[in-house]
């Protein structure tokens, strides 16, 4: 699970790689650059993301590499609006990945981390399972961007359902792409990375708030100058829970967590985010059984979650399930983080790391429960 923390100080992110990564490519990705490149993108995930740097060593092998890419691009995708001053020059780097992520699949990808890790991974997904199973990849990917892209400012969600389109469209995309990467096509398990994702994606929204409250940091030149500052502070809590609340975004930028009704605010959309935990857990119980999922899955017939029954195989619902397992253990870090949200009374900065993540890791991919 992905969330907006650990800004820098505006750098690009040339100037963060190793200076053999800063080159336009000639030639195609020696296994040494796809190492570096690895080793990079592990960096990142380590310090920006430490739940996905965590689930990443659960994942089949064969998908290790793709997770590990695309998770860093999304925390690329995820600070732009920290470490840009304008949102033109936003809109530009989006243009950037997305020109990018078009060479990358196209076997020519740009000397840069997250390429050349994705080219990789692309090459062996394609190995594995036959030309074309990349293209259901490229399509979540190219969406991942689009949404960041529409996003980029962080103007408040008008409301929690918004908010949970928003989720679907980052989130639930990335475990698309991890199970596409697996590869696994299966709409029962698009259905529960549509609730896992929906509720990691409220779970970042709520774990932004200390960082995208707080006042804006400058952004310095390459001399150290600087250069002008970041965003203002901006509050993405939606404004039907603020309003049914009766908290003021203002008043959240004075005070921070003492502001009037920021904690029942923030509770009214932690609470939503465990719904989806709860309807997953009881799907997933379902799924186990060899029964239905329960309820009908919302996207289904569109055509991106289209499967012939061929596509699984001689595969039954619990082996699919047990197979894809490990892509379902983002459930389990939300999870976590509500609880910690919910054990310091919802307020988000007080909610601090749990060390025994780990554990409840390994303990859930054991038991098979999230």
């Amino acid at each position: 699970m992905s969330s907006i923390r650990g800004f820098g100080t505006g750098l690009t992110q040339a100037a963060r790689l190793p200076r053999h990564f800063r080159r336009g490519i000639t030639t195609a990705p020696t296994p040494t650059d796809v190492s570096e490149a690895r080793q990079y993108c592990l960096n990142q995930l380590r310090h920006g993301d430490y739940e996905a740097y965590l689930v990443r060593h659960f994942l089949p092998g064969p998908a290790q590499d793709a997770y590990a890419a695309l998770r860093t691009l999304n925390l690329e995708l995820a600070r732009l609006p920290e470490t840009v001053s304008t949102p033109a020059i936003g809109r530009f780097r989006m243009q950037f990945w997305r020109d990018t992520v078009n060479r990358t699949f196209a076997g020519n990808p740009p000397r840069e981390p997250i390429s050349i890790l994705l080219h990789s991974a692309v090459a062996a997904l394609t190995a594995r399972a036959g030309p074309g199973s990349e293209n259901s990849l490229k399509f979540w990917l190219l969406r991942l961007i689009s949404t960041r892209e529409k996003h980029m400012e962080n103007k408040p969600f008008a409301t929690l359902a918004a908010l949970e389109d928003y989720a679907e469209h980052t989130y639930a995309t990335l475990m698309y792409m991890t199970l596409a990467a697996v590869p696994l096509r299966s709409m029962h398990m698009d259905h529960l990375a549509s609730h896992i994702g929906k509720a990691c994606g409220i779970v970042a929204t709520l774990r932004g708030i200390p960082v995208l409250a707080a006042p804006s940091q400058p952004i310095h030149g390459p001399s150290g100058s600087g250069v002008g500052s970041t965003r203002p502070p901006a509050l993405l809590l939606p404004l039907d829970a603020m309003a049914e609340a009766g908290l003021r975004e203002e008043d959240v930028f004075r005070r921070g967590p003492h502001a009037d009704g920021f904690q029942d605010a923030v509770f009214q959309v932690a609470t939503r985010a465990n719904d989806h935990l709860i309807t997953t857990r009881e799907m997933l119980k379902n799924l186990q059984s060899g029964k239905g999922p329960g309820h009908d899955y919302e996207h289904q017939g569109e055509p991106e979650h289209v499967y012939s029954t061929t596509a699984l195989g001689d595969e039954d619902t619990r082996a699919v399930v047990q197979r894809g397992f490990a892509v379902l253990l983002e459930a389990t870090a939300a999870g976590d983080y509500l609880r910690r949200l919910e054990s310091v009374n919802f307020d988000p900065f007080k909610v601090r790391s749990n060390w025994k993540l780990p554990w409840v890791l390994w303990k859930a991919a054991k038991h098979h429960q999230v």
